[in-house]
């Protein structure tokens, strides 16, 4: 049985832990996913933004007219904004899937995996084992189980994330299921590029992760550009004659059905550790289905490490990233382990309107019986957002009133994932609020005035 000295398994963050200082080490990595290089370069992040931004165009030229600029009729071609994408993204992965082959002291195995003793993977026909074992195999679309959702006469109609982006032809209507990051992410796509967007969730508001102001205004702004309709259990999928009929019911039981000609299942992501067999190699996984790891990103079994979305709740590439980093300083210095940083993990959700956030919401300082004051400005309420007609966006810093500290920082509109960053940087470094605030110049009259009258407007003790 062949043996290595690193196992690596999942080609997105986790093939960024080889490098140089590999070079002496004999290293296996192994992904039997359809495509090398993870989640995030070729169904996640990347491509989606690459759809995003061309929408937030549309978006803009649509409503120019109120500021005094008429662009006309909008059309988008799809067909040149997909092959534009993939056109860069696959040439990219092929490119990293032939370098790793081509690497003297990397063995690449492009076949589905799972541990059958204590690190020992069988991979394909072969079996070999390993003195350290990286488990970053990633995550994958939830599929609820409904009536109808794996009738194979729907299947060219019924998508998710994984392949909504390769669709011959933009829809002209399409039912997303959904109320999360990437069922929004689509809506707002879907909805710029002209398709007819129906909208199904089962709560009352989308995006309910975030600060409830956020949330509620979210939901309300995006009601407008797309049919929403909440409180909505997804129940059935069935043919409609060449379209596709959704079957939901409400709390009451009541039935409703909606028709389009495609359908996105966008109702979360699962850890890929089901698949792997990781009982019989000694790691423990939560209730949720993630690999058990310590600050170190150490599993339950000696020697076996684990990252990313296989293992974090937060699914997030730059929390891979840096798990990545954690884990290949430790793997490298056994005797001088670091730990990852998760107090302070910022996200961004790239609709419409985009949605920053980090730190706690003011729902979860309420129910740790926090003290906390609030501070909140409208994107109207500085020159720039006169400029840009703003009536519906805000930022909402939430600080400790005692210490100034910031414990929290949500942002909806324009350029949030942007305008986050130096209150993620505050909060990281321990800058406290009326230091950040009149402690630096603030470019007038740049947007990011709104995140400095945010900060002023925390009534501290």
């Amino acid at each position: 049985m062949r043996h290595f000295d690193l196992c690596v398994i999942g080609s997105g963050s986790g093939n960024s832990i080889i490098d140089e200082r590999f070079d002496s080490w004999s290293v296996a990595l192994v992904d039997g996913r359809e495509w090398f290089g993870g989640t995030c370069l070729n169904v996640g992040c990347i491509p989606t933004k690459m759809f995003a931004h061309p929408a937030d165009l549309a978006e803009s030229a649509r409503h120019g007219a109120r500021l005094g600029v008429d662009a006309g009729a909008v059309t988008v071609r799809w067909n040149d904004v997909r092959d534009r994408i993939f056109g860069r993204i696959d040439p990219i992965v092929a490119a990293g899937e032939a370098y790793r082959r081509d690497s003297a002291n990397v063995a690449l195995y492009r076949e589905k995996a799972h541990f059958v003793a204590p690190k020992v993977l069988a991979v394909g026909e072969e079996r070999f084992s390993a003195d350290s074992f990286v488990i970053a195999a990633g995550s994958r679309p939830r599929i609820p189980e409904v009536p109808g959702i794996d009738d194979p006469a729907l299947a060219d109609r019924i998508h998710t994330s994984d392949s909504i982006m390769r669709l011959a032809t933009l829809p002209r209507s399409l039912i997303i299921v959904g109320g999360g990051l990437v069922a929004v992410e689509f809506a707002h796509i879907f909805a710029a590029y002209g398709t007819q967007v129906t909208l199904l969730h089962r709560g009352q508001t989308l995006l309910r992760h975030e600060d409830e102001a956020i949330s509620r205004r979210f939901t309300d702004l995006l009601s407008r550009r797309v049919v929403l309709r909440l409180g909505q259990q997804f129940a059935s999928v069935e043919d409609a004659g060449g379209r596709i009929e959704v079957g939901t019911t409400d709390d009451d039981g009541v039935e409703y059905f909606f028709e389009a000609e495609h359908l996105l299942v966008a109702t979360g992501r699962v850890s890929n550790s089901d698949t792997l067999d990781l009982a019989t190699t000694g790691v423990e996984v939560d209730e949720s289905g993630l690999v058990r790891v310590d600050e170190h990103q150490r599993t339950t079994a000696d020697g076996i490490w684990a990252l990313g979305d296989v293992s974090s709740p937060w699914q997030l590439k730059h929390v891979a990233n840096h798990e990545a980093r954690v884990v290949q300083h430790n793997l490298l210095h056994p005797d001088d382990l670091v730990a990852s940083d998760h107090r302070f993990v910022p996200h961004a959700v790239f609709s419409g309107p985009q949605v920053a956030s980090v730190g706690l919401t003011e729902q979860a300082c309420r129910e740790q019986g926090l003290r906390y004051a609030v501070g909140q400005r409208d994107y109207g309420s500085v020159a720039y957002g006169w400029a840009m007609e703003d009536t519906d966006h805000f930022a909402k810093v939430i600080a400790d009133p005692a210490t100034g500290q910031l414990v929290g920082a949500h942002i909806i509109g324009p350029d949030a994932a942007n305008l986050i960053q130096p209150l993620v940087q505050a909060m990281s470094t321990g800058l406290d609020l009326k230091t950040m605030a009149r402690g630096q110049y603030w470019i007038h009259p740049a947007l990011a005035e709104v995140v400095e009258n945010a900060l002023l407007a925390v009534e501290l003790d």
